[in-house]
């Protein structure tokens, strides 16, 4: 098989492809046909050395293709089964072997790129929206990078759930592509302060939660947006790591909360995680989730793609088709 491997660790040039062994599933192990990858700032992480992984390595976390062979044990996913994955290692291939445990059947009703796109980015919008801060019917939220991949799917579940969102973005292409799926208010960070923005937004009183993955650039204003006793939930770093924060800054802002959850931690049981993807896929099914993909790349192109998400030019999810 062709698989991307790194052998040390850098910018986009270390994406190589190679000729592999096919993989054999072990025990409680899957073997899967890759049709289409999710391509995610954790795997920049990973290449850059940013995220530790010992090398050589196959990357990419997500992915959605058919079962070629079941592992000893295996007895609730089938050959020939369309299934998806993610936070499981080796998605950069034309096969993987995945843990059992971490796969999820498909529906007829989600196509190969949807379940790719949709599996580590709407199981994130899927646990702030629902368990992080649980959005309520009338809650005022601030979504940043509402554009992109998580950030659509974010805003599209918080007004299921009957919240007004504040998008923020960086052009009117992007403003155009947040309001379609639902941003009620949308600040451009390029022209606006986006504190002030969504304080003269809310009457001054701040938004209920601040929904983050951007990280250094925009953890201030994030800060300062949210109303007394607030969350700012921090899932990503896509600009940089954080500075340390002093506990204070917290009663300040007015008695807010401050937390950095990850996927993984949110899918640790199995019921959880066949819930969470199953809730997701019947909301695609019923045409009540959109997910856009913003680009289809061909598995040797994996360094354009992630130079891509990086430069923030792209809308939606990117893929590796």
């Amino acid at each position: 098989m062709r698989a991307i491997v790194i052998e040390e660790s850098g910018g986009p040039e270390v994406l190589r492809l190679a000729d592999r062994d096919d993989p054999v599933p072990g025990p409680g192990e899957v073997l899967v046909d890759v049709r289409a990858r999710g391509v995610n700032f954790i795997d920049i992480y990973q290449r850059s050395g940013l995220y530790d992984v010992p090398l050589p390595f196959v990357p990419g976390m997500e992915a959605s293709g058919e079962v070629a062979a079941v592992g000893e044990g295996v007895t609730d996913l089938s050959v020939g089964q369309r299934v998806g994955w993610a936070m499981a290692p080796g998605a950069y291939a034309e096969r993987a072997v995945v843990s059992a445990s971490l796969v999820v059947p498909v529906p007829d009703g989600v196509s190969d790129d949807q379940a790719a796109a949709l599996l580590l980015q709407g199981m994130t919008a899927h646990y702030l929206v629902r368990s992080v801060h649980p959005v309520a019917e009338g809650d005022t939220v601030l979504v940043h990078a509402a554009a992109g991949g998580t950030g659509l799917l974010i805003t599209q579940l918080a007004k299921e759930r009957g919240a007004r969102v504040i998008g923020t973005v960086s052009t009117e292409e992007k403003e155009r592509v947040a309001r379609e799926a639902g941003a009620d208010e949308v600040v451009r960070y390029t022209e606006t302060p986006v504190a002030e923005a969504v304080r003269e937004l809310t009457g001054g009183r701040g938004v209920a939660a601040v929904y983050d993955g951007v990280g250094r650039d925009t953890f201030d204003a994030s800060l300062a947006s949210l109303r007394s006793r607030g969350v700012l939930a921090l899932f990503g770093q896509s600009s940089g790591a954080v500075a340390p924060v002093d506990p204070q800054r917290l009663n300040s802002a007015g008695s807010v909360y401050l937390t950095r959850p990850s996927l993984a931690h949110f899918v640790a049981d199995r019921a959880e995680l066949l819930g969470r993807a199953g809730d997701l896929f019947s909301l695609v099914e019923a045409g009540r989730l959109d997910v856009r993909v913003g680009g289809r790349y061909p598995l040797a192109d994996a360094g354009r793609a992630q130079s891509d998400l990086a430069s923030r030019r792209t809308t939606g999810k990117l893929l590796l088709v």
